[in-house]
């Protein structure tokens, strides 16, 4: 007979990514004692690598931006499908976020006198991403963790005991949400390494699992991202919403092999560099929407223009949102004017230069060792054409809930 492990706790957190630990700094600091199960090691979350930066309008950079020119963008980006409320709070709320990891440590870029720095990003109006460089999952988990632990020391010099009022489980999957009389009562799950059976007994569950992309063969996800979450979900009788939303980055490495699926961050575009096809033309012009046209630029001058005078020229079509981008990349491939180069598998370049500037990659250390004529290459310095593909990144399904995170199925 297999021995089952029990524990009781207020809330547990599934999930050891950005959402979870936050979740669980939360519900610890609010006097919940809270157990968090991770699937890895704990700071080995697949928030660790995303790259680009977080969307928040602080104004650092142009003091144009607020959060109702976020909420606009946002909405104008999801075509007006999504829940407004969600997005209405998420853009309110998201500098405050980012101050808040600041307080607890964060070392974001600075710009020169001083302030965190926002770089551009597609889709949004303004430079609005704060970054930690090309690294700035990894500096949340980092913090975030740091927090966890901070307040484990809290406990132990209350109690004697780090574990007392929060918990992470390492290297656990979480196989079933208990339910009592048709309400949430905890979890059910096994120890990878040693096949123990445990449950963790709770009156609240937070699903906090990231996404499926482990279902497709190219993705930029860890191997963590297999759906789990969703099935859970699911099977606790929460409805899954808006399936059909899988959001594909449109700039992923397909060559070199030990590279495939590695993404090239959103701000080498941001920072100037382009997408050209076989032919060597700049294709993004012909794929702008009516509805962005307004926004985005007519011509290569004008886009470049931009980005030394962006209040008297428009944004080049480059910064379109990553959806957009994306379908221009691959309508290009099926178009036969993917790459042809020998032994390459077909893709579009995205040329880091513009004009005669200097390339935009150099300040990405991913890119700078993979481009075969890049800074790191040895050939022309102004310039640094990597083979891409859209590739699968993030996804947008989820299970119904409430605008602040509430689920559908109560807890005991």
């Amino acid at each position: 007979m297999s021995v089952v492990d029990r524990q009781e706790w207020d809330v547990v957190v599934v999930g050891a990514g950005g959402a979870g630990l936050r979740a669980a700094v939360e519900a610890r600091e609010r006097g919940a004692r809270t157990a968090v199960i991770c699937k890895s090691l704990f700071g080995k979350a697949h928030t660790v690598m995303a790259e680009g930066g977080i969307a928040a309008s602080m104004g650092n950079v142009n003091s144009g931006d607020n959060w109702q020119v976020h909420f606009r963008d946002t909405m104008r980006g999801g075509k007006f499908l999504n829940q407004w409320r969600m997005a209405e709070l998420h853009a309110q709320e998201a500098p405050q976020r980012v101050w808040e990891l600041e307080t607890w440590g964060a070392l974001f870029d600075r710009t020169k006198d001083g302030r965190i720095s926002q770089r551009n990003f597609g889709g949004h109006e303004y430079p609005r991403l704060a970054h930690v460089g090309d690294r700035t999952g990894l500096e949340l988990i980092r913090t975030l963790q740091q927090k966890i632990v901070s307040l484990q020391q809290e406990d132990f010099r209350e109690t004697g005991d780090h574990e007392s009022r929060l918990k992470v489980f390492q290297e656990c999957t979480v196989t079933r949400v208990l339910q009592e009389d048709r309400k949430v009562s905890g979890v059910f799950g096994y120890e990878r390494e040693s096949g123990r059976f445990f449950v963790l007994q709770a009156p609240s569950v937070v699903i906090a699992t990231g996404g499926i992309g482990k279902s497709f063969k190219v993705t930029s996800n860890s191997w963590e991202y297999t759906g789990d979450g969703h099935a859970l979900a699911l099977l606790a009788g929460a409805p899954l919403l808006n399936m059909e939303f899988v959001q594909f980055h449109p700039t992923g490495m397909v060559w070199p092999p030990s590279v495939k699926g590695i993404l090239v961050t959103e701000s080498v575009r941001g920072d100037g560099g382009v997408l050209r096809n076989s032919e060597g033309r700049r294709f993004m012009f012909d794929y702008v929407p009516d509805v962005f046209k307004e926004k985005y630029a007519e011509s290569e001058a004008e886009g470049d223009r931009w980005y030394d005078d962006p209040d008297h020229n428009r944004r080049p079509p480059e910064l379109l949102p990553r959806d957009e981008v994306a379908r221009a990349i691959n309508a290009e491939v099926k178009e036969g004017r993917g790459s042809a180069r020998r032994r390459l598998p077909r893709r579009v370049d995205p040329d880091a230069r513009r004009g005669d500037q200097a390339p935009a990659a150099l300040d990405v250390p991913p890119v700078q060792g993979a481009g075969g004529r890049g800074h790191h290459g040895g050939g022309d310095g102004g310039r640094a054409d990597l083979p891409l593909r859209d590739g699968r990144h993030r996804r947008r399904l989820r299970h119904r809930r409430r605008p602040r995170g509430a689920g559908t199925v109560r807890g005991r």
